[in-house]
């Protein structure tokens, strides 16, 4: 039995390791193209990451691979290997490229430009949000959790001695268990970890009951 448990925690640990390496390599790859669009249209280069990171599993998912599509755009593609709703890319740079158009050329979004500058990621975090890019009421929270996890902050433009400003609010995220999730793919979904998971909800095994409540 303890043996088993053994296995099941060093799976876990390996699960999430390897997440951090993904990112961490993807960040590597993409952190200058982010830059330049950053100092080029004045959006943050840690927003333009972590949005990537987030909507293309860090360059893993299928719309990433098969359509170089790294922040989740629907619209048409040509691919033989994939049928999807999400638009389709020559390469990555170009998927970024129309990231950065979006926001420009939609409204709800555009506005930001004028109300934030390039190094206040939790503002365009909650003005995307807002604006409608995605349906899920926690997507800013889970953006900017993996800007603050793996410090893409330092990519901004910040001002020498800048002091980033208090947060006032703090929100909490509870997710209830599906069939099929583990502590180890939900600590890699909210890019936290399992010890923190279970100390914040006051575990003391890693097994979970569908429909149990977790904070997060």
């Amino acid at each position: 039995m303890i043996k088993k448990q053994l296995l099941v925690l060093f799976l876990f640990i390996s699960t999430v390791a390897f997440s951090q390496t993904a990112t961490q390599n993807y960040i590597d790859e993409n952190k200058d193209l982010a830059v330049e669009l950053m100092n080029t249209y004045h959006i943050p280069a840690s927003i333009i990451l972590g949005v990537a990171i987030h909507e293309s599993g860090s360059g893993t998912s299928k719309i990433a691979r098969y359509l170089n599509n790294h922040f989740g755009i629907k619209g048409s593609n040509s691919s033989t290997k994939i049928r999807s709703a999400y638009k389709g890319y020559d390469e990555g740079k170009d998927s970024y490229q129309d990231f950065i158009n979006i926001m420009q050329n939609r409204s709800k979004f555009a506005v930001l430009f004028d109300k934030y500058n390039e190094y206040d990621y939790r503002s365009w975090a909650k003005g995307i949000q807002r604006g409608g890019y995605a349906a899920s009421r926690t997507w800013a929270s889970q953006v900017i959790a993996i800007i603050n996890y793996y410090n893409l902050y330092l990519l901004d433009n910040r001002p020498e001695g800048y002091v980033e400003p208090p947060t006032t609010v703090v929100t909490s995220t509870t997710y209830k268990v599906r069939s099929g999730d583990t502590l180890g793919r939900i600590a890699e979904r909210y890019h936290t970890t399992v010890k923190n998971l279970m100390k914040k909800n006051h575990l003391k095994s890693t097994v979970l009951q569908i429909g149990q409540k977790l904070k997060i």
